[in-house]
């Protein structure tokens, strides 16, 4: 059976995605096997990054790369619509692009009536039936990043969502991209390709799901990549619960043009391990970006955040806030850059990142980063770490709350800002659920524990 893992060799890797690239250059075009080829080149030359690698030196992945993954066996579910509203953030109401193990699912999704020109898809049916549409967006971002599964995406990714929003066309409802994982015995890995355009004075509102649902070994690697067009607003959210002994490395690329604004609320509250690589090039006047996260781990769990804003351009605004909460033996990592080059005067730049830990044993490692190559800006960066005050949870006892209900409350405060920061009204009400919920039993896992040594 084929596998997704890394064997003793590079050439042994290269081999398996001519193979897959011959299966799939069946149907694919002579552009796509273009894409598919420089994916398996670029993976072929830097192999998987190991500790030694300064942008994975605090997340070992050798539990990834150890494991044989296989392909999904792609077959229809038994799950139903109704099912849906029983999963964490399965059911937020508007359009719905349901898909299972990376494929998509027709009878699970419900998909509403758009204006003409709007178009909400999966991204495989577009490659066979209208592929001139995505030729000229399709990894023209994530090509330039370097990541490593950003490349093996490219070469691999069989489906995932296509959002086109033409100029002047203003998306009402909510668009949700729903990714469910099946229960598999055997570990296996998808590869999902997300694609979003928004056109000039468009607006629209999407939302990124990741959940799991058994607790089996799983890798998920999604690639999303969004262009936003001139004057267009786009809001994005990525809400992740993934099983907690599944892998979750998601790659988002954004590119903003002129007065353009486009936010992102990155939830992850799954995984064993997560990392969340989002970068975003402001390369129009006036545009504005806006990153925010918020991340709970517990257990031996990784959480690993990784952010660039790059202010190409001058007045661009940027605000980022990450927060974290860990517990347990967990490791939180956030590295954040923003770059201001020479020409991106008057840029006005803002980034916080604050991590609660609620045991000795939790860690973070933080690294918020500055290059600013302009003389007239404004630029503020910093990282804060703490405790719990027992002043404050002292007074919430004294007035009749019990301890544990204090204790959640404050938790709950700390990432209120964040978590109200959230305009779909149905996501904000299941995150406030599933937040409770996990800070609940937030002693209660058994997870797998990862070596931590300078080789993994």
């Amino acid at each position: 059976m084929t596998t997704l893992t890394r064997t003793n060799s590079s050439v042994d890797e290269s081999v398996f995605f001519q193979r897959y690239q011959r299966q799939a250059s069946q149907t694919d075009s002579a552009w796509l096997q273009s894409i598919r080829k420089s994916g398996i080149d670029r993976f072929t030359m830097s192999g998987y990054p190991t500790r030694r690698d300064e942008e994975w030196r605090f997340t070992p992945i050798g539990a990834i790369t150890e494991t044989v993954f296989t392909e999904p066996s792609h077959h229809e579910s038994s799950l139903i619509k109704s099912d849906l509203t029983g999963l964490p953030f399965g059911d937020l109401g508007g359009t719905t692009l349901v898909f299972i193990d990376g494929k998509f699912s027709s009878n699970l999704s419900t998909i509403g009536d758009f204006e003409t020109g709007v178009v909400v898809d999966n991204l495989s049916s577009v490659l066979e039936n209208s592929p001139a549409a995505v030729q000229p967006y399709l990894t023209k971002l994530s090509q330039k990043d370097g990541g490593v599964f950003t490349a093996i995406n490219a070469a691999v990714f069989d489906d995932g969502a296509f959002i086109f929003i033409p100029d002047h066309k203003v998306v009402e409802e909510t668009i949700n991209l729903l990714y469910i994982s099946s229960q598999h015995s055997s570990p296996v890995a998808s590869f999902p390709r997300n694609l979003i355009v928004a056109g000039s004075n468009s607006q629209a509102t999407i939302v990124e799901t990741y959940i799991g649902l058994a607790e089996s070994v799983y890798l998920t690697s999604p690639v999303t990549e969004v262009f936003v067009g001139e004057s267009a607003i786009v809001d994005h959210y990525k809400l992740q619960q993934e099983s907690l002994t599944a892998y979750h490395l998601g790659t988002m690329n954004v590119t903003l043009a002129k007065s353009s604004v486009f936010s992102s609320h990155g939830i992850t509250l799954g995984g064993s391990i997560s990392r969340n690589d989002i970068s975003a090039y402001l390369g129009g006047e006036y545009a504005e970006c806006t990153l925010n996260g918020l991340y709970l781990a517990n257990g031996r769990r990784i959480v690993d955040n990784h952010t660039t804003i790059d202010h190409a351009v001058p007045n661009c605004p940027s605000h980022e806030v990450y927060k974290g909460i860990l517990t347990d033996n967990s490791r939180g990592v956030f590295n954040g850059k923003i770059f201001v080059r020479e020409d991106a005067q008057k840029t006005d730049a803002k980034q916080t990142n604050k991590t609660l830990l609620l045991s000795d044993g939790a860690q973070i490692y933080t690294k918020p980063q500055l290059e600013i190559f302009a003389d007239d800006v404004r630029c503020t960066h910093g990282a804060t770490i703490g405790q719990l005050d027992n002043d404050q949870l002292f007074y919430l006892q004294a007035r009749g709350i019990g301890k544990e209900d204090a204790r959640n409350l404050l938790v709950y405060a700390f990432a209120s800002d964040v978590i109200n920061k959230i305009k779909v009204e149905s996501a904000r009400a299941q995150l406030d659920k599933q937040l409770f919920q996990q800070l609940a039993k937030v002693q209660s896992y058994d997870e797998p524990e990862h070596e931590f040594s300078e080789d993994a």
